[in-house]
């Protein structure tokens, strides 16, 4: 006869079925102010409204903002910025009457990369803006025919309202993170 092997077969000690005994339950984090459907992130929203709209309406305040590109580019992605800080505010209002949350995987998601293109898109806007109205007032010194105040206040404007969108980018991409 043959010697073959034959299967033996071992113990195997079976995983527990949670560890939540040893480890406690998992917990959500807690709301963080700032996050979107709290009451810090309606106040981020709220204020990149209102630069937002303070920014375009003194540029459109003058008559010759289209004559230059850079403006023009900042009253749009300012305009931009607007209505996705305007959708979002409605977004966390209701979240707040309602008591709902907005920590979905999705939607956290979505908020991330809205704010990190609008963000994105406001900054270079200012950016472009304030290099255009130093050269205008420093370099060559037109601020006499132009309208320096204006482009720079909005130009400001604009800077403030990214200032204000920077915390809702960073703690929607944390969240997302740490989901």
């Amino acid at each position: 006869m043959m010697n073959g092997s034959r299967p033996t077969v071992h113990p195997v000690e079976a995983p527990p079925l949670t560890d939540a005994l040893q480890n406690g339950p998992r917990m959500r984090m807690k709301e963080v102010q700032g996050m979107p459907g709290t009451h810090g992130g309606l106040t981020l929203r709220i204020g990149q409204l209102v630069f937002g709209i303070a920014s375009v309406s003194v540029m459109a305040s003058t008559s010759d903002f289209r004559s230059v590109t850079a403006f023009c580019y900042l009253v749009i992605a300012v305009s931009l910025q607007i209505l996705w800080s305007l959708s979002l505010a409605i977004l966390d209002v209701y979240a707040l009457l309602v008591r709902r949350s907005l920590r979905k995987r999705i939607l956290i998601r979505l908020f991330a990369i809205g704010d990190g293109i609008t963000s994105t898109l406001t900054f270079a806007a200012a950016c472009a803006s304030a290099g255009i109205t130093v050269l205008v007032g420093n370099d060559l010194n037109r601020c006499s025919v132009n309208h320096c105040t204006k482009f720079e206040t909005a130009t400001a404007m604009a800077f403030i309202s990214w200032f204000a969108m920077t915390p809702s980018f960073l703690m929607n991409f944390w969240s997302l993170a740490t989901q």
